[in-house]
């Protein structure tokens, strides 16, 4: 873990999304917080040793989804490359519900982690992020926490590493290069990369910004909470660069659940986000997500 003294910063952003405003001074104390990502290794540890069952490999009760029409088998949602451009506003286009996918094998039946032990753990829901971190003595950082930490002592940029996203043409961050989401460039998106594939921030974190989005402990809500007192600055309409459900899908849990679950916030954006899509994998970037819900692009790290 890497310990922060803490302090003030600006928390949030008026240039792209109106989630992220308003623009307001936060204070976060001193905590201390994981390098990089839980991996699957990390995880196999803790499932060996406690015989945890997470989220998506559990049976799924029908009265907890009355009214739902899909197959109610166990799973987890999975990104599906289209073969050619497709409208972007549908992200239905490339997430597919996939019966039996689960951090053992996050592709579904017939994948599996172990040529990925130093990759991190996705296919993870809410639930089970809290149950490892309280295993290991430590808990899910607040989203102000990891905003502060993404920025790696550099709060005045756009971008952990500067105001551009790809300076001399070079990417900080494992996300997705070449046309969304049918064509990538290289490595660039498609899966995850091996924690600390990149040049780790200012305070010394690996993958604050891409690779998987992480959970973080706060309840989501659509604009910033400003404390009181706090100075802040609201968003600035028409200053939008996109919009929608970003790169993590939507769907919850068991594809087709009617009944209202608690959102939570992920940050740090991940290896589907693209400027020409998803312009979130910034520190100030934030989105919502069921809490049953498993994604083979969202993870998470530990603080104390």
């Amino acid at each position: 873990m890497v310990r922060l003294d803490g302090g003030t910063f600006r928390m949030g952003s008026q240039e792209f999304y109106p989630e992220e405003g308003p623009v307001h001074e936060r204070t976060v104390a001193a905590f201390a917080i994981d390098r990089h990502a839980v991996t699957n290794a990390d995880f196999a540890a803790f499932v060996a040793a406690t015989g945890y069952v997470t989220v998506a490999e559990r049976a799924i009760d029908p009265d907890d989804v009355p009214g739902a029409v899909e197959d109610l088998t166990p799973g987890g949602l999975v990104f599906t490359p289209t073969s050619g451009p497709v409208d972007l506003n549908d992200w239905r286009q490339w997430w597919r519900w996939v019966p039996g996918a689960s951090w053992r094998a996050p592709e579904g039946p017939g994948s599996t982690v172990d040529d990925r032990s130093r990759h991190p753990v996705v296919q993870v829901a809410f639930e089970d992020a809290v149950a490892y971190a309280t295993w290991v003595g430590k808990r899910l950082p607040s989203e102000a926490e990891f905003e502060y930490a993404s920025h790696g002592g550099r709060g005045d940029q756009r971008f952990a590493w500067g105001n551009e996203p790809y300076p001399g043409g070079v990417a900080h961050a494992h996300t997705w290069l070449g046309r969304f989401p049918y064509e990538r460039v290289g490595d660039h998106g498609g899966g995850t990369a091996p924690v600390g594939s990149y040049p780790p921030n200012g305070y010394g974190l690996a993958d604050m910004i891409g690779n998987v989005w992480e959970w973080t402990s706060d309840v989501y809500t659509a604009r910033h909470a400003v404390p009181r007192g706090a100075a802040g600055t609201d968003f600035e309409p028409g200053r939008t660069t996109k919009d929608g459900t970003c790169c993590h899908g939507g769907a919850p849990h068991t594809a087709a659940a009617v009944s209202p679950v608690p959102l939570r916030t992920i940050k740090g954006g991940s290896f589907l986000c693209t400027p020409e899509y998803c312009y979130r994998f910034r520190p100030a970037a934030r989105s919502s997500q069921s809490e049953d819900t498993a994604t083979v692009n969202i993870g998470f790290r530990c603080a104390r």
